[in-house]
């Protein structure tokens, strides 16, 4: 199997495709045309449709209720064999989906990936909850949900071997692409307050369309404001360019963005179940496809390698 440089975007395109194939009735080439746009399970999953929300501000794409985690290592040439993934699924009325998701997949590896088609079949699927517990979440036998699928409590969420007082290091493994007015914010651009605004609306949205929480649990002001009293270090981020070919629209469109280590300084306890919460969510243009992904790690204390 040949795979391009971020593995995320061909699996999206083929599970997308797959999903559509498994559940469109009426065959029109545009879920915004179709009578049954506001039932179906396509755009429910894939593309949720424009809709109002608690926001002033308009969203003509709000975000979709899942992301797919490719591992990191999975790009060029690779050898038969297992492959494993993630799939977040935000929200019971998309977790209640899972036996469409399972179908979809098995039928787009039956299609086959790539340009060379290479076949597949689905071997297993697990849940993996905060704790990072794995349990069977689908009986293939049954073609049923084994198990009801746990949500995350952010109440319970805590990063081991750190004193949230003195700061934190996120690691971006994926590229994180944040604009402003159409433009990428660069590595020297970005701030604390800047990514927790956007990870804070990500969240709302999400919460808002997808968890039936409105208002959401956090109050933004505060958070924001905590933000800007932290001090942080940039050296460590670098730009990555990267790009993806886009078949529909039959062109290169980029996916560069901020790569690295980003350590922050000063006390995180109340915006640390957020910084968690989003390491499921991801963050920036091309979330869905698993970019934008990063980890809250403890800060080590000064002097440490």
């Amino acid at each position: 199997m040949q795979w391009p440089t971020h593995a995320g975007a061909l699996l999206r395109s083929v599970f997308g495709a797959a999903l559509r194939q498994g559940v469109c009735s009426t065959g029109l080439a545009r879920c915004g045309d179709c009578p049954l746009l506001r039932s179906c399970a396509y755009p429910a999953i894939f593309e949720t449709p424009p809709q109002p929300t608690q926001f002033a501000q308009r969203f003509s794409q709000p975000p979709n209720p899942y992301v797919i985690e490719p591992p990191p290592e999975l790009q060029g040439a690779q050898p038969a064999g297992a492959l494993v993934f993630h799939m977040v699924l935000v929200g019971e009325a998309t977790q209640r989906q899972l036996p469409l998701v399972v179908s979809a997949w098995q039928r787009a590896l039956r299609a086959g990936l790539g340009q060379a088609r290479v076949t597949g079949h689905l071997l297993a699927v697990d849940t993996v909850d905060a704790a990072g517990l794995v349990r069977p979440a689908f009986d293939f036998t049954l073609h049923k949900t084994a198990a009801i699928l746990p949500g995350i409590d952010l109440k319970a969420l805590s990063l081991p071997g750190s004193d949230t007082g003195s700061g934190v290091l996120l690691q971006f493994g994926t590229p994180l692409r944040l604009q402003h007015e159409s433009q990428p914010l660069r590595p020297q651009q970005l701030t604390p307050r800047i990514f927790v605004s956007h990870l804070l609306r990500r969240t709302n949205l999400m919460m808002d369309l997808h968890l039936g929480i409105r208002p959401a649990s956090f109050d933004v002001p505060t958070l924001l404001a905590l933000a800007d009293e932290l001090a942080d270090n940039r050296n460590r981020l670098h730009w990555h360019d990267m790009q993806r070919y886009s078949a529909r629209q039959r062109q290169e469109l980029p996916q560069s963005g901020v790569v690295g280590h980003w350590p922050w300084y000063g006390p995180v306890t109340q915006l640390l179940p957020w910084l968690l919460f989003g390491q499921w969510l991801h963050l920036g243009k091309g979330a869905t496809s698993g970019l934008g992904g990063y980890q809250v790690l403890p800060l080590k204390p000064a002097g440490e390698p």
